[in-house]
């Protein structure tokens, strides 16, 4: 990553140095996930599409630790696996908004709170700016080389309301919670960053 643009990391402090961590991050390009695997000061598991895992950048991502997803359905096996990290004091990588948009986490979907309420891992928000203002002149769907791109981290913060329940109306509640912290760290990455 620090080869192709010119990343600056603020609050990578902020990821606790030890047990299990999710990293909630904002999605409106492809190397936004790339780039946090690259200068997070952990390294992480991040749930990608399945699709992603094709050619040679399938065995590249699996050996890497990255967990493929069938998005279509409630895949077992990826839910399986992520918790796997979780319990083992692993990093878990996650966009919230499941697809790649705006990257402002205006719809979040279930997931995050599913995991973060029933491991009891921390939340980090993580986010990515800068990854959609100028287009590379050679690769088009790149941002331009040696462009910069902030990656700014939060602090850490529970999503569960420290009952342990996980039913129904607990995870829609966290959702909620989990909104309005994505939504503030945004807001203060923007400030902090100028973008």
């Amino acid at each position: 990553m620090y080869g192709l643009w010119r990343p600056r990391v603020l609050g990578g402090w902020r990821v606790p140095a030890t047990g299990p961590v999710i990293l909630a991050v904002n999605h409106s390009h492809n190397v936004d996930g790339p780039m946090v695997i690259g200068v997070a000061p952990r390294a992480s598991h991040f749930l990608v599409k399945k699709e992603a895992f094709v050619g040679p950048l399938g065995p590249f991502m699996r050996a890497t630790g990255q967990l493929e997803v069938d998005r279509s359905t409630a895949d077992r096996t990826a839910i399986t696996r992520a918790l796997e990290v979780l319990a083992a004091g692993g990093v878990l990588g996650i966009f919230p908004e499941g697809t790649r948009g705006d990257g402002d986490f205006a719809a979040l979907r279930a997931g995050l709170a599913y995991f973060a309420v029933r491991s009891g891992a921390p939340i980090v928000p993580v986010a990515v700016l800068g990854s959609t203002e100028r287009p590379g002149r050679l690769i088009k769907a790149l941002p331009a080389l040696r462009s910069r791109i902030d990656v700014v981290f939060g602090d850490p913060f529970e999503a569960g309301d420290g009952s342990g329940r996980r039913t129904r109306k607990a995870l829609d509640e966290a959702t909620e919670r989990i909104q309005k912290q994505l939504t503030a760290h945004l807001e203060n990455a923007r400030r902090l960053t100028g973008r």
